[in-house]
């Protein structure tokens, strides 16, 4: 058994998934869609400076994230954009569990 090999079936399987192709779908429909994306970009710009601000230790102030939650409350209405997220979620949770599953075979050979 080659590792490699089997890294490369994981990868094509992950690529493969059901949960990737919602994803490559929602994508393609909220680019699609003008109003869908400008909110996208927009909602991104903002949570990505906000990451920036707290891992150079800054802490965000209430009014930043509010600001965020209610934008993010917002584009939720548009279902392009809620069907997006939902489907991001999901391929994250696969992923989440996939790194899961690595991190306890490597604690497995150090401990």
């Amino acid at each position: 058994m080659n590792v490699y090999d089997k890294t490369y079936e994981l990868a094509k399987a992950l690529k493969d998934s059901e949960e990737a192709r919602l994803l490559k779908e929602a994508k393609q429909a909220a680019d699609a869609d003008p109003d869908a994306k400008r909110m996208l970009d927009d909602f991104r710009e903002r949570q990505n400076e906000l990451q920036q601000k707290m891992m150079a230790g800054e802490e965000p102030s209430a009014v930043d994230m509010d600001t965020l939650n209610k934008l993010y409350e917002v584009i939720s209405l548009n279902p392009l954009v809620s069907g997006l997220m939902e489907a991001e979620r999901r391929f994250s949770i696969v992923f989440e569990d996939i790194n899961r599953i690595m991190s306890d075979v490597l604690k497995s050979i150090v401990d």
